[in-house]
């Protein structure tokens, strides 16, 4: 692996939100599924497997760096290292990012701690199930437990800002609850998707 700030487009010394900025937006670029059976899918597939392993490797060595400070003074454990050990939030991100919702929930159910992460992930999964009034609640509790968290703030407010929209579109025209009711959910799912460098619906 090069390097992965490089690899990233950031400078060293990057914080958590900037890699995740950064990782979210080239996984939109490059993700293999929008090129279908164009001949660039290898290059795009070989991109997001540097891009993925740049993306791990920042940010284990930013929480290595968090736990070091933290566990001098409080001797806690890392946020992303909860249950057996053997997966992260990374790898619960990297799920989701490529479709794998099943696999991402069955490791969110199997961690002890329901920390803002966690809740904020859940709720992007209930999302995509179908479970908005859920999904919802879970993210408000995400911003609750870590209110200066921008991504969690802007993934509450896009909801909300979604909802607001198509209700007053739809308000006045002739299509029926059921029609708008499906629009503003299948707006939010969108928006979650592309929150994990996904795309749900191209042309948004």
């Amino acid at each position: 692996m090069g390097n992965p700030y490089e690899t990233l487009g950031l400078k060293e010394g990057a914080t958590q939100e900037e890699i995740k900025k950064a990782y979210r937006e080239l996984a939109k670029k490059y993700h293999p599924d929008q090129y279908g059976n164009n001949p660039l899918r290898d290059l795009a597939e070989n991109k997001m497997r540097e891009i993925n392993e740049a993306y791990d490797y920042l940010m284990k060595k930013v929480q290595n760096s968090y736990n070091s400070s933290n566990n001098s003074t409080h001797g806690t454990n890392s946020n992303y290292s909860h249950g057996s050990g053997s997966f992260s939030y990374t790898d619960i991100r990297r799920d989701i990012s490529v479709g794998r919702y099943g696999d991402a929930e069955q490791k969110l159910n199997s961690m002890k701690m329901r920390d803002a992460e966690w809740n904020y992930l859940y709720g992007v999964i209930q999302m995509q199930k179908g479970f908005y009034d859920s999904a919802y609640t879970y993210i408000q509790t995400a911003c609750s437990l870590d209110p200066n968290n921008l991504e969690y703030r802007q993934t509450l407010n896009m909801i909300n800002n979604n909802n607001k929209s198509y209700k007053n579109t739809y308000y006045k025209t002739t299509r029926n609850d059921d029609m708008c009711d499906f629009c503003i959910k299948l707006w939010c799912i969108d928006s979650c998707c592309e929150c994990m460098g996904g795309d749900l619906i191209g042309c948004c």
